[in-house]
Protein backbone atom coordinates (compact mmCIF):
# COMPACT_ATOMS: atom_id res chain seq x y z
CA UNK A 1 0.00 0.00 0.00
CA UNK A 2 1.21 3.77 -0.50
CA UNK A 3 -0.09 6.72 1.76
CA UNK A 4 0.25 10.05 0.42
CA UNK A 5 -0.20 13.23 3.18
CA UNK A 6 -0.49 16.62 1.26
CA UNK A 7 0.07 19.82 3.51
CA UNK A 8 0.08 23.58 2.35
CA UNK A 9 -3.39 24.50 1.36
CA UNK A 10 -4.44 28.02 2.79
CA UNK A 11 -6.25 30.98 2.11
CA UNK A 12 -4.36 33.54 0.02
CA UNK A 13 -5.48 36.93 -1.94
CA UNK A 14 -5.36 37.06 -5.48
CA UNK A 15 -2.28 37.35 -6.72
CA UNK A 16 -0.22 35.30 -4.56
CA UNK A 17 1.59 31.95 -4.16
CA UNK A 18 1.14 28.86 -2.47
CA UNK A 19 3.32 25.43 -2.18
CA UNK A 20 2.14 21.82 -1.40
CA UNK A 21 3.71 19.32 -0.94
CA UNK A 22 2.38 15.58 -0.94
CA UNK A 23 4.77 13.33 0.82
CA UNK A 24 4.50 9.33 -0.19
CA UNK A 25 5.22 6.46 1.70
CA UNK A 26 4.67 2.62 1.84
CA UNK A 27 5.30 0.91 -1.57
CA UNK A 28 6.45 3.00 -4.17
CA UNK A 29 8.91 1.70 -5.63
CA UNK A 30 6.97 0.98 -8.76
CA UNK A 31 5.65 4.71 -8.92
CA UNK A 32 5.42 5.51 -12.68
CA UNK A 33 3.71 8.62 -12.16
CA UNK A 34 2.94 11.63 -9.66
CA UNK A 35 -0.04 14.30 -10.11
CA UNK A 36 -2.01 16.79 -8.78
CA UNK A 37 -5.95 17.09 -9.11
CA UNK A 38 -8.37 19.61 -8.11
CA UNK A 39 -11.78 19.68 -7.04
CA UNK A 40 -13.48 23.08 -7.31
CA UNK A 41 -16.89 23.86 -5.03
CA UNK A 42 -19.73 21.98 -6.92
CA UNK A 43 -17.93 20.77 -9.95
CA UNK A 44 -15.83 17.46 -10.66
CA UNK A 45 -12.33 16.71 -10.06
CA UNK A 46 -9.69 18.17 -12.90
CA UNK A 47 -6.18 17.40 -13.52
CA UNK A 48 -3.88 19.93 -13.05
CA UNK A 49 -0.43 18.79 -13.15
CA UNK A 50 1.36 15.51 -13.27
CA UNK A 51 5.24 14.15 -13.62
CA UNK A 52 6.01 10.84 -15.06
CA UNK A 53 9.34 8.61 -14.71
CA UNK A 54 9.12 7.49 -18.18
CA UNK A 55 11.28 7.97 -20.77
CA UNK A 56 13.18 10.23 -19.00
CA UNK A 57 10.70 12.17 -17.17
CA UNK A 58 8.08 14.39 -18.13
CA UNK A 59 5.89 17.02 -16.89
CA UNK A 60 2.15 17.75 -18.23
CA UNK A 61 0.22 20.86 -17.24
CA UNK A 62 -3.75 21.69 -17.61
CA UNK A 63 -4.13 24.72 -19.79
CA UNK A 64 -5.62 26.64 -16.85
CA UNK A 65 -2.42 26.19 -14.80
CA UNK A 66 0.51 26.44 -17.20
CA UNK A 67 3.03 29.09 -16.60
CA UNK A 68 1.52 29.54 -13.04
CA UNK A 69 2.08 26.31 -11.56
CA UNK A 70 5.14 24.05 -11.19
CA UNK A 71 5.19 20.73 -10.46
CA UNK A 72 8.65 19.29 -8.58
CA UNK A 73 9.67 16.37 -6.56
CA UNK A 74 12.53 15.41 -4.32
CA UNK A 75 12.97 11.45 -5.08
CA UNK A 76 15.51 11.37 -1.77
CA UNK A 77 12.13 12.24 0.55
CA UNK A 78 9.46 10.79 -1.75
CA UNK A 79 7.86 14.34 -1.93
CA UNK A 80 6.12 15.95 -4.80
CA UNK A 81 5.79 20.06 -4.51
CA UNK A 82 3.12 22.28 -6.35
CA UNK A 83 4.26 25.61 -6.67
CA UNK A 84 1.54 27.71 -7.35
CA UNK A 85 2.06 31.90 -8.32
CA UNK A 86 -0.27 33.93 -9.45
CA UNK A 87 -3.44 32.29 -8.32
CA UNK A 88 -6.73 33.47 -9.09
CA UNK A 89 -10.14 32.83 -7.16
CA UNK A 90 -10.83 30.22 -9.78
CA UNK A 91 -8.29 28.23 -8.59
CA UNK A 92 -10.32 27.48 -5.30
CA UNK A 93 -10.33 24.51 -4.94
CA UNK A 94 -9.69 21.00 -3.02
CA UNK A 95 -6.43 19.76 -3.94
CA UNK A 96 -5.50 16.13 -3.89
CA UNK A 97 -2.29 14.53 -4.71
CA UNK A 98 -2.27 11.49 -6.68
CA UNK A 99 0.14 8.66 -7.84
CA UNK A 100 -0.02 5.80 -10.15
CA UNK A 101 1.96 2.27 -10.14
CA UNK A 102 0.42 1.66 -13.22
CA UNK A 103 1.22 3.03 -16.77
CA UNK A 104 -2.70 2.75 -17.93
CA UNK A 105 -4.94 5.14 -18.91
CA UNK A 106 -3.96 8.82 -20.00
CA UNK A 107 -1.53 10.85 -17.48
CA UNK A 108 -4.80 13.72 -17.28
CA UNK A 109 -6.99 10.87 -16.35
CA UNK A 110 -8.21 10.43 -12.72
CA UNK A 111 -8.40 6.47 -13.32
CA UNK A 112 -4.69 6.20 -13.86
CA UNK A 113 -3.86 6.70 -10.28
CA UNK A 114 -4.39 4.01 -7.74
CA UNK A 115 -3.70 6.12 -4.37
CA UNK A 116 -4.47 9.38 -3.54
CA UNK A 117 -4.15 11.67 -0.55
CA UNK A 118 -7.14 12.77 1.69
CA UNK A 119 -6.71 16.73 0.05
CA UNK A 120 -6.14 20.00 1.62
CA UNK A 121 -8.51 23.21 0.87
CA UNK A 122 -6.78 26.17 -0.92
CA UNK A 123 -8.94 29.48 -1.30
CA UNK A 124 -8.24 32.47 -3.11
CA UNK A 125 -9.88 35.37 -1.64
CA UNK A 126 -9.48 39.09 -1.13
Amino acid sequence: QVQLVESGGGLVQPGGSLRLSCAASGRTFSTNAMGWFRQPPGKEREFVTAFSWSGGGSTFYADSVKGRFTISRDNAKNTVYLQMNSLKPEDTAVYFCALSSRPLGAITSAGRYSYWGQGTQVTVSS
